[in-house]
């Protein structure tokens, strides 16, 4: 039963599309990105959210106490790490009962982390690039096929998803979630024929 996530929503009509889509999670960046969102904005967005779907803030190298007070203000339901965020840190928000993911790069080769993260979220990330995630890179899924025994953790899928590809990636890797944010937009912005297609084809493809 893979789950999807869309990621990068920052306006109320983004909301809506989520709403009458119901994916089963979506993101707010609170990194510094073209997708960055405030915490007050990302506040008055989740009380419109329909309460079935769950929100993820990506973070990258913020402090704590940032995460742990969007956490207990109910506007996350947990945290995505895509910084050098140690396993202190990441006991430390375990230890707020926060849920982390904790963002692996996937280049010519990848590593199964041992870290205490609850999930695992693997993403294209060219050696030396210094990517963080969300540019809409694929990578060779079949080494994530290869390594996947020594995955003690699910995980998300994520880079370069799109209405065209997600059901293969789903067959062959049968992730937890799949985490989509450019494959769904237009123009830079969500679309709405576009979050419908990708929740549809993962329904389908879990069914």
């Amino acid at each position: 039963m893979t789950k999807i996530k869309i990621c990068g929503l920052r306006r109320e009509i983004d909301i809506r599309y989520a709403n009458e889509c119901l994916p089963d999670y979506i993101g707010f960046v609170f990194a510094e990105s073209r997708r960055q969102i405030e915490p007050a904005a990302a506040a008055k967005l989740r009380a419109r959210l329909d309460p079935r779907v769950q929100a993820a803030g990506v973070f990258v190298n913020q402090e704590i106490s940032l995460i742990t007070g969007l956490y207990r203000g109910g506007v996350i339901d947990m945290a995505q790490l895509h910084g050098d965020e140690d396993e202190d840190y990441i006991t430390a928000l375990r230890a707020a009962a926060v849920p982390v993911v904790r963002a692996v790069a996937a280049g010519a080769a990848i590593a199964a982390p041992e870290t205490s993260a609850d999930f695992l979220r693997f993403d294209a990330a060219p050696a030396g690039s210094g990517f963080r995630g969300g540019a809409g890179r694929t990578f060779d899924w079949r080494i994530l096929r290869d390594i996947r025994p020594r995955v003690s953790r699910p995980f998300f899928l994520a880079g370069g998803l799109t209405a065209d590809n997600l059901a293969a990636a789903i067959q062959l890797l049968r992730p937890y979630g799949v985490d989509l944010s450019s494959g769904v937009e237009s123009g830079g912005w969500k679309d709405l024929v576009k979050m419908r297609a990708v929740v549809e084809i993962t329904r389908a493809a879990r069914d």
